[in-house]
């Protein structure tokens, strides 16, 4: 028996190439720009594994143009471009890399708030001009981190990374989840749980960390803002259609919150023109990119697919049933 046919719609890491080229015969995606989702249909029409990545969109229509197909493998741990259900039905195990990521995307988000609460981009800017004439007492304030109020939104995995870092400034920790935190969290953490409304109104910076789905989309709008303090900053590493932008560009022109640092955005790679604003950082989705990570990343989505065609149950499956439907 052959070895199975996978696609890879990026060429990846040493590592995650080793595992895979082990036990698969794969076609790895070599073109610099990324693959439309028509080039995707045409390679993973005779495939038996897809390696993707957030920005794949893999929907029935794909599966069902893929008839051979048995895994799909998501290198991210945020799986709302892949369509779980559909791949259960069609007896298609879903993974993704869960775990990995959750250091290197905190570290990133604080990163953000530094840079936007410090207006360290502004200053890198001035800096690189060649306009700078030396100090002055007033020049490029910005905010204060420590000591401040720090309200997080989805207290999983990176929200609790996230949260730990804070003690070192001294900052009082409010959050908000789907479900409180057990006691022992709350009080490693140093965490205190508030309504979404009373977090909004509380807190002198807003970080976000909860997945993507029905519940979240918009999760941040025009009302939501309107209860943050006017000297309040919205930092989002998690998606970005968690946050309305077109609500969002509306408060910052209104002074309803001090600014924002974004690594996520509503139309990917789109931004709102209205964003281009000195109270705005931005990053080109950038969360969890350092080489570790990513190639840790990775090297987890070539295990799944590898453990799948060994006969072994692969260890981050999102749908485990699809096994027996299969």
């Amino acid at each position: 028996m052959g070895k199975a046919k996978v696609f890879s719609t990026h060429p990846l890491f040493e590592e995650a190439r080793a595992i895979l080229d082990a036990d698969c015969e794969v076609e790895y995606w070599a073109r610099p720009e990324r693959p439309t989702s028509q080039e995707v249909f045409q390679r993973v029409k005779d495939k038996e594994g897809l390696i993707c990545l957030l920005t794949d969109r893999v929907g029935d229509d794909l599966l069902r143009a893929a008839p051979k197909l048995r895994i799909v493998a998501n290198v991210a741990v945020g799986y709302d471009n892949v369509d779980v259900a559909s791949c259960t039905k069609r007896g298609v195990v879903a993974t993704n890399t869960p775990g990995v990521l959750d250091e290197t995307t905190a570290d990133f988000a604080w990163a953000l708030m530094m840079a936007i609460s410090r207006r360290l981009v502004e200053g890198d800017a001035y800096a690189r001009s060649g306009n700078w004439k030396g100090w002055n007492l007033d020049q490029f304030c910005g905010t204060d981190v420590w000591g401040k109020t720090l309200g997080i939104i989805g207290l999983g995995r990176i929200g609790r990374a996230f949260a730990r870092r804070a003690a070192g400034f001294k900052m009082h920790v409010l959050y908000n989840s789907t479900k409180r935190a057990p006691e022992e969290i709350e009080r490693e953490l140093n965490a205190e749980y508030r309504d979404l409304n009373a977090l909004l109104a509380e807190s002198d910076f807003v970080s976000l960390h909860v997945p993507l789905n029905s519940e979240t989309r918009g999760l941040l709008d025009a009302p939501k803002f309107f209860r943050m303090k006017p000297t309040a900053f919205v930092i989002n590493t998690a998606r970005g259609p968690v946050i309305d932008e077109a609500a969002l560009v509306h408060a910052l022109e209104a002074g309803k919150i001090a600014g924002a640092a974004l690594d996520v955005f509503e139309q990917e790679p789109f931004i709102h023109p209205g964003l281009k604003r000195p109270n705005v950082v931005m990053a080109p989705h950038m969360g969890s990119a350092s080489v570790e990570t990513r190639s840790k990343m990775a090297a987890m989505a070539a295990h799944n697919v590898a453990a799948l065609f060994r006969g072994q149950r692969p260890p981050n499956m999102l749908n485990p049933e699809a096994l027996q439907s299969a």
